[in-house]
């Protein structure tokens, strides 16, 4: 018992030592092992519930003292008693006293014998000699060893010898001399009733009688009692603590093992996720690593690769802050120069012919520099406008008709003519914000007429179409202008991006005020509502004949 208090004493002290030195012991692994304790205290419940099984043990004992005593007053009764003429029949006691002292020595019960007046006439623990009798009690074996490991077994002895509602108990007084006063039970007996008693004694536990009458043809003529301390009740109820305690403590050891291999295989992932993300918040470079726990594949690695995966966008999204912010310095500071060098030479020329063009240079560069921060101020909050747009149904076939009423007419201005087809017998009903929609198809007509020479045509085309992963309305807008070269087919939707063909006409004003930030914002709304957009040439005799852009958006 010493070695194991050593060795749960030591154990317990690794615990402590390596929780307070390990960051990862917080809150997350105190709650994990506070739950998985909680189920030990099932177990340590049964302590103080095996009440009713000590009183069964207790009601047996009373039934085997009960036979004990029958035997012994029988025995007494016929063999132990005298007749007198005077005082009819009594107890002999030498005669009782020897022969409770033979009944006993097997039994290991201690028998007191009463007479009919109530004073003590045997008592099996006194032993007789010539001069007197000697008391024999056993006294607790002596303490071989002191010090804390000691007193920490006498604490568990002490805990596994506890007996419910002990306290309750009368107190076991041992009354010198000894009468029938002093014990209920001989008193009943002595009216002829059976009678028991249980008692508490302090060195010896629990104290268990049986009183039963002795009698010689009907006529009681005293009282027997037979007593037994409680020591196998506290031994089977050491033995079911001591059960009880061994698989707690192998129970709480192997919890505790796994609490803590459960809270290192959550808490300190998350830590070191959580220390990661405080690094890049509070850094100022980008050299941050961000653990990879992916290959665990639980929710820990997907927090690990979407906590990556989020790292890396912020990033992605920095680059292009930086990229815009000079996109915008370099688109501004052209119409900037060309303006300033157009005033300083307006100031120094008085050729009234050449000051006007100088003067519609000037209009054209203001022009072009309002239509330019109008795109750019509404390219750096479409993100902001996109997250807080709530997606609703959008009739295209109805936003598409529109549109191309009100082109006709600026189309029929330049010589061009729109064809609208919209598949027949099927709805064209999207999910996206329509003022957004509205301004992608915009912008992509615009392009088309600003390329498009004379006396040519701009097709616009709505269909539904199946794919694998579910149903899309297509929307094409194509033209015949000089086409797109074939290696700038994914470059014409970045930022700022421009390069007008020679045939686009010069005079049109939206030429004139293009910013370059059209289709790049045409294609952040589309993605923004799960489609796609690209660009195409449409080719004939190997020659190529126009543009084609596409937009593909889910069905509702």
């Amino acid at each position: 018992m010493i070695g194991v208090s050593n060795l749960v004493f030591r154990y317990l002290q690794y615990i402590i030592t390596w929780c307070k030195q390990r960051r990862a012991s917080s809150s997350l692994t105190r709650r994990i092992l506070a739950i998985n304790l909680l189920v030990l205290i099932v177990p340590v419940g049964g302590f103080f519930f095996l009440e009713s099984y000590q009183k069964r043990l207790i009601e047996s004992e009373i039934e085997s003292l009960k036979v004990q005593a029958e035997i012994f007053a029988g025995a007494v009764g016929a063999l132990a008693t005298k007749t007198s003429p005077i005082l009819g029949h009594q107890i002999i006691p030498i005669r009782a006293n020897i022969m409770l002292h033979r009944l006993t020595s097997i039994t290991n019960t201690r028998v007191r014998l009463y007479g009919s007046n109530g004073t003590l006439m045997a008592d099996t623990q006194l032993f007789p000699i010539s001069r007197g009798a000697v008391l024999i009690d056993e006294l607790p074996p002596p303490d071989s060893e002191i010090g804390p490991g000691r007193w920490f077994v006498n604490q568990i002895n002490n805990f596994l010898n506890w007996i419910p509602g002990q306290n309750k108990l009368p107190l076991y007084i041992e009354a010198n001399p000894s009468n029938a006063e002093n014990f209920k039970e001989v008193k009943v007996a002595l009216f002829g009733e059976q009678a028991a008693a249980v008692r508490r004694h302090e060195p010896n536990g629990l104290i268990i009688s049986v009183a039963l009458p002795v009698q010689h043809y009907r006529q009681v003529i005293g009282a027997l009692m037979v007593s037994n301390n409680g020591h196998k009740i506290e031994q089977a109820m050491r033995a079911i603590r001591l059960d009880i305690l061994k698989i707690f403590t192998i129970a709480l050891i192997i919890t505790i093992l796994l609490s803590l291999y459960l809270a290192g295989t959550i808490a300190r992932p998350i830590n070191r996720l959580a220390a990661a993300a405080e690094k890049v918040r509070t850094g100022h470079g980008r050299h941050v690593y961000i653990p990879d726990f992916t290959s665990r594949r639980d929710e820990i690695g997907e927090l690990s690769r979407d906590l990556r995966g989020m790292t890396e966008a912020l990033w992605q999204r920095m680059d292009a802050i930086e990229k815009f912010a000079a996109d915008v310095s370099h688109e501004i500071k052209n119409p900037l120069t060309s303006l300033r060098s157009a005033v300083e030479t307006v100031a120094r020329i008085s050729d009234i012919e050449k000051q006007k063009k100088l003067m519609a240079i000037i209009l054209d560069d203001v022009q072009r520099l309002d239509r330019l921060i109008s795109d750019i101020s509404d390219a750096s909050r479409l993100d902001a406008e996109l997250s807080r747009d709530v997606p609703a149904p959008v009739n295209l076939r109805q936003l598409l008709e529109a549109l191309t009423e009100i082109e006709k007419d600026t189309a029929l201005n330049l010589k061009l003519s729109i064809y609208l087809f919209l598949e027949e017998g099927t709805d064209l009903i999207v999910s996206a914000s329509e003022g957004r929609l509205g301004q992608v198809f915009l912008n992509i007509i615009n392009n088309a007429i600003s390329f498009s020479p004379p006396h040519t045509k701009i097709i616009i085309r709505a269909e539904r179409r199946i794919k694998e992963n579910g149903s899309f309305i297509r929307v094409s807008i194509e033209d015949e202008g000089p086409g797109i070269p074939e290696d700038k087919l994914a470059s014409i939707f970045d930022r700022f991006y421009t390069d007008r063909s020679v045939n686009a006409k010069k005079d049109d004003s939206i030429l004139l005020t293009h910013s370059g930030l059209g289709l790049s914002i045409s294609k952040q709304i589309v993605e923004a509502a799960d489609g796609h957009i690209w660009a195409e040439n449409c080719y004939k005799n190997n020659l190529i004949s126009g543009a084609i852009f596409i937009v593909e958006l889910p069905a509702n």
